[in-house]
């Protein structure tokens, strides 16, 4: 077991986002759902708590009513290797209702916060020139889905 696991609070969507986070990466599941009982709070038979791992990462979703509200404070960065898997899980990760926001960062449909990051990003801002990685973080800034080419671009000064 894991020493330490995100542990999302719900209001009641807790199956619903699971479903949607699961569907969207590959190497996910539902581990267990427990249920509420008689003795509450929820109603009998209702989905108290879900474990589920994305991509071999442990998570726990509660249904625990609209006490607490995500907000950006806390996100996930989904680390992308291609523009092809920046546009797939941005593009997901915003269906139903999510809202881009700005520098890849994007709100799903739950209130959660996710950052699509391509891992050409970190190279291009861990580069000795100085003025190359000012022009790339520029770039950035300017951006709501990151964009590999036109960081790129940004790079060489085009």
């Amino acid at each position: 077991m894991q020493r330490i696991t995100p542990f999302l609070w719900f209001d009641n969507q807790a199956e619903e986002a699971v479903a949607f986070y699961t569907s969207i990466f590959e190497n996910s599941k539902v581990i267990s759902v427990a249920r509420y009982n008689e003795a509450g709070p929820g109603l009998p038979g209702t989905v108290m708590t879900i474990a589920f791992e994305i991509e071999g990462e442990p998570f726990t979703a509660l249904n625990g009513g609209d006490i607490y509200q995500f907000n950006p404070a806390v996100s996930f960065v989904v680390n992308c290797e291609n523009q092809e898997q920046v546009d797939y899980y941005w593009d997901r990760l915003l269906q139903n209702g999510g809202s881009p926001v700005q520098c890849g960062w994007l709100t799903d449909q739950f209130g959660l916060s996710w950052q699509i990051v391509p891992t050409r990003l970190a190279e291009l801002l861990s580069d000795p020139d100085a003025e190359k990685v000012q022009r790339v973080a520029k770039a950035m800034l300017q951006m709501i889905k990151l964009d590999i080419p036109a960081l790129e671009a940004a790079a060489r000064g085009d």
